[in-house]
């Protein structure tokens, strides 16, 4: 297993460089010590070390850096690890901001500059918090190990939903000397992977998401047979809806049929999102989201997904691909879109081994020095190709328009057009792909020309329109043409009520043509394709819910 990490983080070139090297010095062969010069940076560097399933034991981060401070890079990195020791390095006049840090990130030292000699003034204080990380058990440290290939799709599977579901793993590539251990004390080949072991040493041949989930501490099983509200989706409006129910007292279930956070929580970076000015990860709001939920009392069910909808009575029966099913007065629907495929000759059989649907946090490492080519030209696509631009050595991003006005946001051009890694390649279309185990080449098509180049690759992330699973709706909930879930004043026509409706009133603004049905986020036709509008929407259900309870 790898070392724990110790990172600094200070944005002086010399000092940074001379507190890295005292903690090196000292502590080199214990513990891998990580630099950063920013904020930003060392925020990134942890969402890669959580993502490998590595530790962290203590951050020294500088209070006076630019964009984000000292505090605020702690405050912020309490989030993805919150058993790390936390230090703030400051000046002598800065020893009152440091001291109200105290308070906000329950900072355990602050360390003044400088600090020489080391001996004295620097390792007696690192000794100390690493005895007291050390000592602190960890509730959450998972020694879930998954054993598998670097190109293999299912292996790919695994990872990817252990990481969409902010479960701890170590990955361990089936050639390495423990994995072949593992597979031999399980009696099993390289070629029988993916292998998972959990904390308790279950072994999991092969799992299917289902069984995954219910060995990694995951709900799977709903607690009762009725609810006062079911959240179908747990995306950010899905989410929304589940933290407004539980708080104001609704009986309270969210089902998910893979991952909460839907596309936003793959998201790399979400910078116009009110109250974060620095920005936040999909996956750091979908982790505060969920423990929020929880909080109030809201059930969170994973890998359950949800087939038919009907009515019985005043009652809303929903079944499950299992043929369980469970009732509630009211539902919620916030399955959000999914990425549409791109029907390409030979990209089929990559999915998984080379070529993603969505930002596939999983490889971020693996594209360290490659090429790697991103598919859409609206924000997730924009966010992906900032963040690739970090490990990669060239990001292409293919656009079939003439520019990204259109589709994507002027902060994100902005930045995008300021990375010098970062090529827009517009009227560019993917026309197919080869290899062999695992995605080598693509073909794209100039539109403009029609011409046709081949290009090596083996990293292709597609970003393509948004179709909504809502086909299980048929013939009960109206929809549009393209599948989203038609609601409120768009439901009249003519000045009459949708066909069946039962009630004397028009139907509530978020309220779907049956009753005590409510469609918020991405998935309701005509709706504002933002993050924050999503909450909100799932918010504003909550409150038509109320209103719809006490009608009945």
């Amino acid at each position: 297993m790898a070392n724990p990490t110790i990172l600094t983080v200070d944005d002086d070139p010399a000092v940074s460089r001379a507190v890295a090297r005292d903690i090196r010095r000292r502590y080199g062969d214990r513990y891998r010590v990580v630099r950063a010069t920013s904020g930003d940076e060392a925020l990134s560097a942890l969402r890669e070390i959580k993502l490998r399933g590595e530790q962290l034991a203590v951050m020294l981060a500088d209070y006076r850096m630019p964009q984000m401070n000292g505090v605020e890079f702690l405050e912020a990195a309490m989030d993805l690890f919150p058993l790390a020791r936390r230090v703030l390095l400051t000046a002598y006049a800065d020893t009152s901001a440091a001291i109200d840090a105290i308070n906000i990130v329950d900072l355990d030292h602050y360390l003044l500059k400088p600090w020489s000699p080391p001996e004295e003034n620097l390792y007696p204080v690192i000794d100390t918090l690493l005895d007291t990380w050390i000592a602190t058990p960890d509730p959450t440290a998972s020694e879930t190990r998954v054993v598998g290939h670097r190109w293999s799709a299912p292996s790919f599977k695994v990872r990817d939903f252990l990481t969409r579901n902010l479960v701890p793993y170590r990955w361990l590539p089936a050639e390495e000397p423990e994995a072949e251990q593992l597979l031999n004390a399980a009696g099993l080949t390289s070629a029988d992977v993916p292998l998972v072991v959990t904390g308790d040493g279950t072994t999991l041949l092969r799992p299917t998401e289902a069984e995954l989930a219910a060995h990694v501490g995951l709900s799977t099983v709903p607690a009762s047979d009725f609810y006062d509200l079911v959240v179908v989706g747990g995306g950010p409006a899905g989410l929304g809806a589940a933290v407004y129910g539980a708080s104001e007292g609704l009986r309270t279930v969210l089902v998910e049929r893979r991952a909460t956070g839907g596309q936003a929580g793959q998201s790399s970076r979400i910078e116009n999102y009110l109250g974060f000015p620095d920005g936040v990860s999909g996956a750091q709001l979908t982790d505060r989201a969920r423990r929020q939920a929880t909080k109030f009392g809201a059930e969170i069910l994973s890998t359950r997904e949800v087939v038919a909808l009907r009515a019985a009575g005043s009652g809303r029966v929903l079944s499950f691909g299992d043929g369980t099913s469970i009732a509630a007065h009211t539902v919620v629907l916030a399955t959000g879109v999914s990425y549409r495929r791109l029907e390409a000759p030979g990209l089929a059989e990559f999915t998984g081994a080379g070529v993603f649907y969505g930002s596939a946090m999983t490889e971020a490492m693996n594209c360290t020095g490659q090429e790697v080519y991103i598919v859409g030209g609206a924000n997730s696509a924009g966010q992906a190709a900032v963040y690739f631009s970090r490990n990669a050595c060239r990001v292409h991003l293919l656009i079939r328009g003439a520019d990204l006005q259109r589709s994507m946001s002027q902060y994100l051009i902005d930045q995008i057009a300021a990375i010098d890694n970062i090529e827009v390649r517009p009227c560019t279309e993917v026309v197919g792909g080869k290899g062999g185990d695992h995605l080598e080449q693509l073909m794209l098509r100039d539109a403009k020309t029609g011409t046709v180049t081949t290009v090596d690759a083996s990293f292709l992330f597609v970003f393509i329109g948004a179709e909504p699973r809502t086909d299980w709706l048929e013939g009960v909930i109206e929809r549009d043409r393209r599948g989203f879930v038609v609601t409120g004043p768009d439901l009249i026509a003519g000045g009459r009520r949708p066909a069946g409706w039962p009630l004397p009133r028009d139907p509530y603004h978020l309220e779907a043509s049956v009753p005590g049905v409510f469609a918020a986020g991405d998935v309701r036709a005509e709706s504002v394709k933002r993050v924050a509008s999503a909450v909100g929407e799932g918010a504003m259900a909550v409150s038509l819910v109320h209103r719809y309870l006490e009608a009945q």
